[in-house]
């Protein structure tokens, strides 16, 4: 027998979060303390007794809603992504979102979802670099001072208004990247002393971060990398990039893993030019509800 609950307690937000950590291992996963505070609603899946699965449903940054229903591999094809799926998608339009979007990773997973209406809206490459352990430190660009968020009080602040939504703005996505404040410092620059901002005249010009890993400390994901759209061209991406893979590795991160949309190529290049490797391809699905 199925069963499905809410996941609300710390330790039923720990069973959350092994699911998530055994499906997506080479991905970092949010703390139970980053969980409860992006306020989505998380539920397990249970067959008798044993866990099985688990799912959100959340505000998605693209505007509706996400579900994200996963089901571990011995446990696939026997009714318990449906049921996840639907108990999410009925969350979903019970908080008032009219569509849902989700992430799917492999051809199994995609023909699920296309069994339930959702249609491809694009795909996330996701592109990895293995760090040694004397990576040199870049030159900048004439011009640059580059400094980490931790040396300045308020500036990752600064950053959301002066850089991050125009950066948004830019993103090829098939809706427009809807992140507020509160959003960009709890779930964007988490990690202040690995978010490097370059000035120029004392103006912010660019940056490129990292999300730190409590569970693998060896690896770090890549946060927003961009530039000012008056010094794109110029290098300074790849400095900045450079900037992060060096500080990684005094820090001993050995993976530093991105994702990038397909429509970025130009970041995608700049990322091979590092010696980024692609690793993955996930693909966008959205659909309207209800289900």
């Amino acid at each position: 027998m199925i069963e499905l609950h809410a996941a609300e307690t710390d330790d039923e937000l720990e069973l959350w979060r092994s699911v998530r950590l055994a499906i997506l291992p080479n991905e970092r996963t949010a703390s139970v303390a980053e969980l409860r505070a992006g306020g989505s609603f998380m539920l397990l899946a249970h067959r008798d007794g044993e866990l099985v699965g688990s799912g959100s449903a959340s505000k998605s940054d693209m505007g509706g809603g996400a579900v994200t229903p996963r089901v571990l591999p011995a446990h696939r094809r026997q009714g318990i992504g449906t049921a996840l799926l639907k108990e999410l998608a009925s969350e979903a339009e019970m908080c008032g979102y009219g569509e849902v979007g989700s992430m799917v990773d492999d051809t199994g997973s995609f023909a699920f979802a296309q069994r339930f209406g959702f249609t491809e809206t694009g795909r996330q490459i996701e592109q990895v670099r293995s760090v040694a352990a004397d990576e040199p430190w870049p030159s900048l660009p004439d011009g640059i001072d580059v400094i980490s968020a931790a040396e300045r009080p308020g500036l990752l602040r600064e950053l959301y208004h002066e850089l991050a939504l125009r950066a948004f703005e830019d993103m090829p996505t098939p809706r427009k990247v809807e992140i507020t404040p509160e959003q960009w410092e709890a779930e964007w620059v988490t990690y202040p002393e690995a978010t490097f901002v370059a000035f120029a005249d004392r103006e912010i010009v660019g940056m490129a971060g990292l999300a730190q890993d409590a569970d693998r400390p060896d690896r770090a994901e890549n946060v927003l990398t961009t530039v000012r759209r008056d010094w794109r061209g110029r290098g300074l991406a790849r400095a900045l990039k450079e900037t992060t893979i060096a500080w990684a590795a005094e820090q001993g991160i050995r993976e530093i893993y991105t994702w990038t949309q397909t429509g970025n190529e130009n970041m995608r290049a700049v990322n091979e030019r590092l010696g980024y490797v692609t690793r993955n391809i996930s693909i966008s699905v959205r659909r309207a509800l209800p289900l």
